[in-house]
């Protein structure tokens, strides 16, 4: 019974809540149609509203195309309308140019002719001028050339001689004191050394030991340096001659030590010579060494500062080679910084400028050549060999090479610096004064200031003032092109008239 209920009971129980839950999940299913159908009509009326908005918009748009397309239309016909009003205009003017150009070509063929009909009269004026004054067109030129000079000469030289005295004396100016200012910073001492030749005796006893017996010391000494020893009636002295200055150098020393050590006999002899070979090297070396310290320079071959060094024993009309060669460095060096060139390449063309110096004893060739050969050899630079071989030309390529021949010739010109024979210094003058001789209506002329400047008196007769203006040129041409001189010589024309009357 108990069992039975209690089944009845559990089915009861399944069954209202079966019936429950189907009649829940029924008035779910009810509620959540009713939730969709009004989405669905909210969609519909939102549908609805969109396609109004969209018919409205498209509306306006249409509308506001058509008011576009008028509006384009209206400046469409504006703009034909300009282009056929200056369509009209650029005909008329096109047809008015097509006027104008006609009449254009009527007058040049009129020109033409009347050109032709002028050049026509004027060579039958020319004839018949020409048969009346019987002078050809080039001679009449001429006879009024003449005639006009003549009348305005005086005019004519006065203008000439200020035009040329207010350059000259505006470039002498400058030229002057950049010059002075150059040489007063050097402020170098004059150097005129030689490299001696004659050999000091303690007594003249030594000179039999010199020569030795038959002679073998002084044929040893000669065989071994390669120079004349000279043993003459001279009181305590003997003389080494030879070409080569190093060979000199060498016989000298050579022979001072031989005659302070006392045994000179031809094995002492050779031994001292190859003692001396080592030192004449050495101090060559050191004396190129030196030079090159002294005034800055790098980056040059040893062998170049050797040859340099050799320079200390060459010397040209007196003057010592190696100081010369300092001097012109230095004063490259100050040229270059006052007219602002290459101060480092000037200063080292001028050290090099007479390289070709330390060799021309041994080579073929003027030394500018050697030393542009030696120049190239030794790797110089183009801008320092250029200045080396164009140091004596008259037109220097490059404005370094004409600052080398500007301070070459300022430190060998100096008064004192070179020894001139008296013969060369006596032909130089006399070659001057023929100079100026040799020119028509010259009555005289005199070198004068040690050469520096000529004097020539002209005929007044035969050369007036504006021919002695170019009588002066003429000389100064000819003894640049056949003189060789250092500096420059002053050419100064005299004319005058000395008229003589005598009271009685």
């Amino acid at each position: 019974m108990d069992k039975t209920f209690i089944i009845g009971s559990i089915l009861i129980g399944v069954l209202s809540g079966y019936f429950l839950r189907y009649f829940w999940a029924k008035l779910e299913i009810n509620s959540a149609e009713r939730k969709l159908e009004a989405i669905l009509e909210k969609a519909e009326e939102k549908k609805k509203e969109a396609i109004l908005e969209a018919k409205e918009k498209a509306i306006g748009l249409i509308e506001e195309a058509k008011k576009e397309a008028e509006r384009n239309m209206r400046e469409l016909k504006e703009l034909e309308r300009d282009l056929r009003n200056r369509q009209g205009i650029f005909e008329k003017k096109l047809i008015g140019l097509e006027e104008k150009r006609a009449q254009i070509e009527k007058e040049s063929e009129l020109i033409s002719e009347t050109k032709e009909r002028t050049k026509k009269l004027h060579e039958e004026a020319v004839g018949t001028l020409q048969k009346i004054a019987g002078l050809t067109t080039e001679e009449a030129k001429q006879e009024l050339f003449e005639a006009l000079e003549k009348k305005y000469k005086d005019d004519i030289f006065g203008r000439i001689k200020k035009i040329e005295a207010f350059g000259k004396e505006q470039i002498e100016k400058t030229a002057r004191q950049m010059i002075i200012e150059a040489m007063e910073r050097l402020a170098e001492s004059v150097v005129n050394e030689v490299a001696s030749t004659n050999i000091s005796l303690p007594s003249d006893e030594i000179k039999g030991r010199v020569i030795g017996r038959e002679g073998r010391n002084i044929k040893a000494i000669e065989r071994l340096t390669g120079v004349e020893v000279i043993v003459d009636d001279t009181p305590e002295v003997i003389f080494v001659s030879s070409f080569n200055p190093l060979r000199r150098q060498l016989a000298k020393m050579a022979l001072e030590k031989l005659i302070v050590d006392g045994r000179i006999q031809p094995a002492r002899i050779e031994r001292i010579v190859e003692e001396s070979k080592k030192e004449l090297s050495s101090e060559i070396k050191k004396t190129g060494e030196e030079a090159v310290y002294e005034l800055g320079i790098t980056g040059l071959d040893p062998k170049l500062v050797n040859l340099m060094g050799r320079l200390k024993f060459r010397t040209s009309y007196g003057q010592n080679m190696l100081a010369h060669s300092i001097e012109v460095s230095r004063l490259s060096e100050m040229l270059a910084t006052e007219l602002g060139a290459n101060v480092a390449v000037a200063k080292k063309a001028g050290f090099l400028h007479d390289l070709g110096k330390a060799v021309d004893f041994e080579m073929q060739g003027t030394h500018p050549d050697l030393g542009k050969e030696l120049g190239q050899k030794y790797n110089l630079s183009e801008e320092v060999i250029i200045p080396i071989a164009t140091h004596h030309e008259d037109h220097p390529p490059t404005l370094e090479a004409a600052i080398v021949k500007v301070a070459d010739a300022l430190s060998s010109s100096r008064p004192g610096v070179r020894k001139i024979d008296y013969e060369e210094y006596l032909k130089r003058l006399e070659e001057l004064e023929n100079i100026a001789k040799g020119f028509s209506g010259v009555e005289k002329a005199y070198a004068i200031q040690a050469g520096r400047e000529i004097r020539i008196f002209v005929k007044p007769e035969e050369i007036d003032d504006l021919a002695s203006q170019k009588l002066a040129q003429q000389i100064a041409d000819k003894i640049e092109a056949e003189l060789k001189y250092p500096g420059e010589i002053k050419v100064t024309v005299i004319r005058e008239n000395r008229i003589v009357e005598y009271a009685r």
